[in-house]
């Protein structure tokens, strides 16, 4: 019970740093400012539930996707990795990471008019918390659980990481307020060292179990 505890605190952490919704708050904020608070909280709660969708449906399939274009899960995580440390180096400097979201697209869906559930699937779940990086992730986490039981952390941590999202978004001008745009930069940065950590032992354990080492 205790190990399984141990991994999903692990499969949290590494996803919550992957996904960084408190990085996506002033875009959430950006593309809702005039919206009242029940379309706000509508929105995070389907933001939250697409990110679970999405994250669960690419963990379950990702053994036959790698089957299918006849990739090994080591050079997977080989190039996950790079993927993840690309989205580090931007998060260090303290901008959202152009491998989820450019700021170009934050401007384009915060101009047009756009319906709440486009909105919340593109670009809030799509591709800015749910992105490649989380993908991948949960991908290669999925491929490397060998027991029923810790499939089930997989799915469990997911679920886990949505419940999250949909606090803080509905919470969104609280953290704004307390945290700012200094604080939540701050925050990013820090994830963004965490997400560091992770692209590298994901290389290195890739590189491992491709030459056998």
């Amino acid at each position: 019970m205790i190990e399984y505890l141990k991994y999903f605190v692990l499969l949290y952490g590494g996803l919550f740093a992957i996904t960084n919704p408190v990085g996506a708050v002033p875009v959430f904020l950006s593309v809702t400012h005039d919206l009242s608070w029940s379309e706000r909280r509508e929105i995070a709660t389907k933001t939250a539930l697409t990110v679970v969708i999405t994250l669960v449906t690419f963990a379950l399939i990702g053994e036959w996707i790698f089957k299918f274009f006849g990739s090994s899960v080591d050079a997977f995580a080989i190039a996950g990795g790079i993927l993840l440390f690309k989205m580090a180096m931007e998060m260090l400097s303290g901008k959202l990471s152009t491998v989820k979201i450019s700021k170009e697209e934050t401007e384009e869906f915060s101009e047009e008019v756009v319906t709440l559930e486009e909105v919340a699937i593109i670009p809030l779940a799509i591709p800015l918390i749910s992105g490649p990086g989380a993908i991948t992730t949960v991908m290669l986490y999925m491929a490397k659980s060998g027991h029923v039981s810790e499939k089930a952390t997989v799915i469990t941590s997911i679920v886990a990481i949505g419940l999250t999202v949909w606090l803080i978004l509905c919470s969104s001008n609280r953290i704004q307020k307390k945290l700012g745009r200094v604080g939540i930069k701050v925050m990013t940065r820090m994830m963004g060292l965490i997400l560091t950590s992770m692209a590298v032992q994901m290389i290195i354990n890739g590189i491992k179990g491709a030459f056998g080492i």
